[in-house]
């Protein structure tokens, strides 16, 4: 038994049975992947997938059993790592924040630039995806810390804590008739065409949801993972805008006119989340009490340690 039959085990899973993928994601051939399965397999007297010829369909009960403790043992094999760096080299090392454009352009500037300051030998990576991304890499090991609104909360692997709470707002042209239309609606919004952020991005559920809760369906003709991509096509006179109030710059967006909308739209909370069982360096737990004030690093260590699904 190694360690690279154990990840083969655990990317074969996370690959959906795809031994194509698990060769991609392991930079190995698809034949060494199979052996290794076959070779751990009769090294354990146990099937550990289902399968219909050369294909694999899923996991045996057996297997069930099996895959959690891989994984367990895979993250300690990674917490060993981490515990010898911190103690080794307490001000260096490697931290890598997964998130989205929007946190990363908005949320999080004055964050970065106060930890680059106290923390100028670490190297810090922001790797930019969608939530479901951002979860794959906590749960992978390929990301510290995520950092999104949507998605994070729906992995029972990672623990979440609320970052802040915003709302979405209205970017209409400043010669718009929306801006003399008095007090907005969800009526008014809907007899104009709608830019607003893709599924799955930046509150986008919340805004689906005020619609359909109205009985209205909305004419949202373009859609997009980014606030300037919205604003662009806003100021192109493509359309009403819905965006993160946040993203909104009286100064730089001053061809557009922001119309607050906190009683029209529900709010959304962007949270931070970690991997449960996972072992912190000190300047990762230094970065989350920043984001997280109110979330001490004892709160913290309880909810890492906490089995997958409980409450964080």
């Amino acid at each position: 038994m190694n360690f690279q039959q154990l990840r083969i085990v655990r990317e074969t899973v996370r690959q959906e049975f795809n031994l194509t993928e698990v060769a991609n994601a392991l930079y190995t051939s698809q034949p060494g992947v199979s052996k290794h399965i076959k070779d751990l397999e009769d090294e354990l007297g146990i099937e550990i997938f289902i399968r219909r010829g050369k294909r694999l369909l899923g996991l045996t009960e057996p297997g069930k059993e099996l895959v959690q403790v891989v994984d367990r043992i895979l993250v300690d094999t990674q917490n060993l790592r981490r515990i010898a760096d911190q103690f080794a080299s307490r001000e260096t090392g490697h931290f890598i924040v997964a998130t989205t454009h929007t946190q990363a352009r908005y949320a999080l500037p004055s964050i970065i630039k106060w930890f680059k300051t106290d923390y100028p030998k670490v190297h810090l990576a922001l790797h930019q995806g969608s939530p479901k991304e951002i979860a794959d890499m906590l749960v992978s090991g390929a990301a510290d810390v995520g950092i999104a609104t949507e998605g994070l909360d729906e992995s029972p692997e990672v623990a979440t804590f609320p970052f802040y709470s915003w709302h979405h707002a209205v970017i209409v042209r400043r010669d718009h008739p929306l801006l003399q239309a008095g007090k907005l609606t969800l009526e008014a919004l809907s007899e104009y065409p709608l830019i607003t952020y893709h599924e799955g991005f930046t509150g986008r559920a919340h805004v689906d949801k005020a619609f359909a809760d109205a009985g209205i369906v909305p004419d949202i003709v373009l859609s997009a993972i980014d606030a300037d991509v919205i604003k662009t096509y806003v100021d192109l006179d493509l359309g009403v805008g819905i965006v993160a109030s946040m993203a909104y710059d009286a100064e730089k967006d001053r061809n557009l006119a922001l119309i607050p909308v906190p009683d029209l739209l529900p709010s959304n909370t962007t949270r931070l989340a970690v991997r449960r069982g996972t072992y912190l360096r000190s300047y990762v737990y230094a970065f989350i009490e920043k984001v997280c004030p109110d979330i001490g690093e004892e709160a913290v260590r309880a909810a890492l340690s906490k089995q997958n699904g409980g409450d964080s």
